[in-house]
């Protein structure tokens, strides 16, 4: 049996999950939070299934949580090695072969799956200046791991990877060259552990080559990004050099005129630390309509609310101004997909991100856009000319998959 512990860390927290490789299936998950702080918080999942003797009737997962102190990482792999050996599954009976690790942000220096040595962590650290909020938490988190895993690979797998074959002109930003090129002012991408595996499962899906199908894939969370993928690779994307850039989000505002923080800036005294509150944490939908979960807009919209209207109402102008961007770009498209918490579960985001493209050859089927699904469906019309599709996205398991490629085990 091949198992691979995934890891996704932050600077308080990190996320885990088993995975049996050879069935791909979840044998565990759990959280462990408010690291640093006075009382800390695990939680364990333990994944039955009836193949493993478990009468069907009884056939349940077992959650289990835990308040202590977590003083740092370190403490907190303890505290998840502790849930493993007291609630299952034995990492002794299924030890992993790997660890993978997401990583935000690789900068240009990371194009694939990486074998994580004292190099590659002395690099993931110098790039936390791009990544401030994101690269320190998963350093922390790989040393934890190595040390309590530490005669097995651990694979760095980064969400700016998939987006290295940006062409130039789509990563390229129209200022001074010399000064952009001094502190690595491009743009990278993000969520592209969740574009590639959404973009090749339509493919495996429809059972067509995944090099000859061009694909737009909305990841569409808290927050949310677009890609144009022309045979499996980015061509552009909406995120930039940070994950601000782009759609309108839960609470980042997305595509915005920087002189507006000039203006800001000069004119209500916000000092840079403001505005970067403003933008990332005061913004997106929570900006306009003072919630950041798109349920709480939809339902803003069924009492008439005019802050929640016009929240949504900004929100699907720009999902269809990057959608019409992309089909231009790719020069039509064979597939779009919708993912993540939004795209998977809100009829009327997806129904209305492509309400004015049915020039492109776009028409979704209401009742297919309406019906609830666990897996993989189409949305579109049988005579639509573009193949719309809702596909769950499962980042722990391309990460999974990629560790795997990297460990060779």
């Amino acid at each position: 049996m091949s198992v691979v512990l995934v890891v996704n860390s932050g600077s308080s927290s990190f996320k885990y999950q088993l995975i049996d490789m050879d069935a791909e299936a979840v044998l565990a998950s759990g959280l462990v939070e408010r690291i640093g702080e006075a009382v800390g918080e695990s939680r364990h999942t333990v994944f039955f299934s009836a193949e493993e003797g478990v009468p069907a009737p009884a056939v349940r997962d077992a959650k289990y949580t835990r308040e202590l102190p977590i003083p740092d990482h370190t403490a907190g792999f303890r505290v998840m090695l502790d849930a493993f050996a007291e609630h299952g599954p034995s990492l002794e009976q299924r030890p992993p072969v790997a660890v993978g690790h997401r990583v935000v942000h690789g900068g240009a220096r990371f194009f694939e799956p990486t074998l994580i040595t004292p190099l590659v962590e002395i690099n993931i650290d110098e790039l936390s200046v791009l990544a401030p909020l994101h690269n320190p938490g998963a350093l922390q988190g790989i040393k934890a791991a190595k040390a309590d895993f530490p005669d097995l690979p651990h694979v760095a797998i980064f969400d700016t990877a998939f987006h290295q074959t940006l062409p130039p002109a789509a990563y390229t930003y129209a200022i001074d060259r010399e000064l952009a090129e001094a502190h690595r002012i491009r743009r990278y991408g993000f969520h592209g552990t969740s574009h590639k595996f959404v973009s090749e499962a339509a493919a495996a899906f429809l059972g067509r080559p995944l090099g000859e199908l061009k694909q737009i894939v909305f990841h569409l969370g808290n927050g949310a990004s677009v890609t144009a993928i022309d045979g499996g690779r980015s061509v552009d994307t909406s995120m930039g050099m940070t994950p601000l850039e782009g759609l309108v989000m839960g609470t980042r505002s997305g595509d915005i005129d920087p002189a507006v923080l000039f203006h800001l800036a000069r004119r209500a005294g916000l000092s840079i630390d403001d505005l970067d509150t403003l933008l990332n944490k005061r913004s997106g939908i929570l900006g306009l309509a003072g919630v950041s979960d798109m349920r709480d807009i939809e339902q803003g919209l069924e009492r008439g609310d005019a802050a929640a209207t016009l929240a949504f109402e900004v929100y699907l102008h720009r999902l269809r101004s990057y959608a019409g961007a992309y089909l231009a770009e790719l020069g039509g498209a064979d597939v779009i997909s919708f993912t993540a918490g939004v795209g998977e579960n809100s009829s009327l985001v997806r129904a209305g991100a492509l309400e004015s493209l049915g020039f492109a050859g776009i028409e979704i089927d209401p009742e297919r856009n309406e019906a609830r699904g666990r897996g993989i469906r189409i949305i579109s019309t049988d005579a639509s000319r573009v193949t719309v599709l809702v596909v769950p996205t499962n980042e722990e398991l391309e990460i999974a998959r990629q560790t795997l490629s990297v460990a060779g085990a």
